[in-house]
């Protein structure tokens, strides 16, 4: 069991993403000022009910993901312009109300690597269909990338999967809270399927179809 102080956002945060914070609040100048004192982390957690920022504390969902700071710009009357990434998930066991921030009782964990030949499988499936989201997203905005980045490895491209996804928190978040890999790994190439082809139909001529093809689990 670890302690973390917590910080509601309206994002998900999931390992390895960069996050970028301009931090205002007194409460939350105190916290990231600790941490930067003690070289430690703090839990971004996404809101589930109330305000990012001002007022009551929000209300956030019990699956976070640990922030190491990686730079600091001070400005005046104790502001901060801070960036971040993220390190591991964690699930809150417990709430410490004590400080004017949220100071969060947690167990870290990672999905588990279960069922090694569906894991492989579904990373196969998973790399095209990434590869296919990133070229029709970069066309839109006359940018281009190098599929050769995107790894093959299970649980990098599931990183990676969930990190470049631009969808919703909610989805985001069940993403986040998933204990299993296998699991992971399959519902991402459900989202990307769908996130594909919804691209695709935005992007097309209104008389012109899209097939991203067939897909089978078997």
């Amino acid at each position: 069991m670890a302690t973390l102080p917590l910080f509601p956002l309206n994002v998900v945060l999931f390992p390895g993403m960069q996050l970028k914070l301009h931090i205002f609040e007194e409460r939350y100048k105190l916290m990231i000022n600790s941490c930067i004192e003690a070289n430690e982390p703090f839990g971004v957690v996404p809101i589930k009910e109330g305000r990012e920022v001002s007022g009551p504390i929000a209300t956030s969902f019990a699956v976070g993901c640990a922030a190491a700071i990686s730079d600091v710009q001070r400005l005046p009357l104790g502001r901060m312009n801070i960036t971040a990434v993220g390190q591991r998930r964690f699930h809150i066991k417990d709430i410490d109300r004590s400080k004017p921030y949220l100071l969060g009782h947690v167990e870290f964990f990672i999905p588990a690597e279960d069922q090694p030949e569906l894991v492989r499988q579904y990373c196969r499936f998973l790399r095209p269909l990434v590869i296919r989201y990133l070229e029709v997203l970069t066309s839109k905005e006359d940018a281009s990338f190098d599929p050769q980045q995107i790894p093959h490895q299970p649980r990098a491209i599931a990183q990676i999967a969930s990190i470049l996804l631009k969808t919703d928190n909610a989805q985001k978040q069940e993403l986040l809270a998933m204990p299993s890999l296998s699991r992971l790994l399959l519902t991402l190439v459900e989202i990307y399927r769908f996130e594909t082809l919804l691209l695709n139909v935005r992007m097309s001529p209104p008389d012109k179809d899209f097939n991203i093809g067939p897909f089978s689990s078997n």
